[in-house]
């Protein structure tokens, strides 16, 4: 349930969080593809190298959805500038207890420029590795 002040901070929100909150809700590949800059940077918990361009990021974002986004996803809080938020969220999979940030920044056109998602504790990284190592090969297969 949304309370008055919970809608009118989310009204309140720069466009493209408004649109990251409703993809995470929806988890609508479209909306999720139109609100990422092709040549978006994403930093993983798990991979070294920033992974860049629209193609990569799409695929790892909508993995993490399917990851990360269970019934006990939240974020617990926002801290939100003109083109940069920081979203700290939790989850928990297979018993096991997750906390991580989101830290998203995007242009004037309201596209997502850089994602780097950060997480704790160890057992949890390890977790979300193995996971999503699963979503991405069958993501490839399917391709």
């Amino acid at each position: 349930m949304t309370t008055a002040n919970e809608a009118l901070t989310k009204a309140s929100l720069p466009p493209a969080l408004r649109k990251w909150h409703e993809v995470v809700v929806s988890r609508d590949p479209l909306v999720l593809h139109d609100l990422l800059h092709h040549d978006v940077v994403f930093h993983s918990p798990v991979v070294h190298t920033p992974q860049i361009g629209r193609a990569i990021c799409f695929q790892y974002l909508m993995g993490a959805m399917t990851v990360l986004n269970t019934n006990q996803f939240k974020y617990l809080r926002e801290i939100v500038g003109q083109r940069e938020a920081l979203l700290e969220f939790a989850t928990e999979i297979e018993g096991i207890q997750i906390n991580g940030i989101d830290l998203i920044s995007w242009d004037c056109n309201h596209q997502i420029t850089d994602f780097k998602v950060m997480l704790r504790p160890l057992k949890a990284v390890n977790l979300v590795h193995q996971k999503m190592g699963e979503m991405l090969q069958k993501i490839a297969e399917r391709s």
